[in-house]
């Protein structure tokens, strides 16, 4: 078990530095940029992109709109407020790695806040409290791709990843730390500190609850994606301008952003 875990840790590095190297070469850099926008692998990113619409359309989107159909407005609110829950596990130790440590407490109140009086975070206690007292434990966003960005590395080349989305090479890594190191719900998947707790290792529970969180997250973004649909003329150039302005206004820590964004 050690040998495979180190197998994925080491996997993961190879990983980082290649992608992280691939995307702020001399071939991919791009010094001349103002806008933070830089897309070089276009054609591929297309290619992707058209490949995670027609998934989203024949797989995603028909579950997530049977799970808004069968699923009421609380119970729905409910679920989503678990994973949102999960994930401050990640913010916390992002915050933590950026010594962010005001932000790091915040959340971190956050999270004992709604794992308990919130019963494992059901229930958001603490927005409810940041909204009638002075006390700011509002949902916080901060992952790896931040921490990295916030240390200097720059995002290097912007990346479609199938399935998951918009991307770029620095941001690719930092989901893929995160994912194999902090988040709960991934942990429960990729088993890299998880495998001797068998019942969260289980399959029996780690691929509904991932399956659910998938469903759930992309349930969340329905109407804004047939607003999208109605309303960009190009959507893949709409999706990528708004993806990396977003990602330059989170490294930079912009207040605002970080603590009204939700996971996209």
């Amino acid at each position: 078990m050690i040998n495979i875990l180190r197998l994925k840790v080491a996997a993961i590095l190879i990983f980082g530095f290649f992608i992280i190297g691939f995307g702020s070469s001399s071939v991919l850099a791009n010094p001349n940029n103002q806008n933070g926008i830089y897309d070089p692998l276009e054609s591929m990113n297309r290619s992707i992109f058209n490949f995670n619409e027609m998934v989203y359309d024949n797989v995603f989107d028909p579950a997530a709109r049977t799970y808004k159909r069968i699923m009421p407005d609380p119970l729905e609110l409910i679920v989503g407020n678990f994973f949102s829950n999960l994930n401050d596990v990640v913010v916390i130790t992002n915050s933590v790695l950026q010594l962010n440590y005001k932000s790091a407490l915040a959340t971190g109140a956050r999270l004992l806040i709604n794992t308990t009086f919130g019963i494992f975070g059901m229930i958001d206690i603490a927005s409810d409290i940041s909204a009638v007292s002075d006390i700011n434990l509002s949902k916080r966003n901060e992952d790896f791709g931040q921490t990295l960005g916030r240390y200097g590395v720059g995002s290097g080349a912007y990346i479609v990843l199938p399935l998951l989305g918009p991307s770029s090479a620095r941001d690719a890594f930092g989901l893929a730390v995160d994912s194999f190191f902090m988040d709960p719900i991934s942990q429960g998947v990729t088993g890299v500190f998880l495998n001797n707790v068998s019942y969260i290792n289980s399959p029996e529970l780690r691929f509904p609850v991932a399956a659910g969180y998938a469903i759930n997250k992309r349930a969340q973004f329905l109407d804004e994606d047939r607003t999208l649909e109605e309303a960009a003329l190009d959507k893949y150039e709409f999706m990528r301008d708004a993806y990396l302005q977003r990602r330059v206004s989170l490294v930079n820590n912009n207040t605002e952003a970080k603590e009204n964004s939700t996971d996209k």
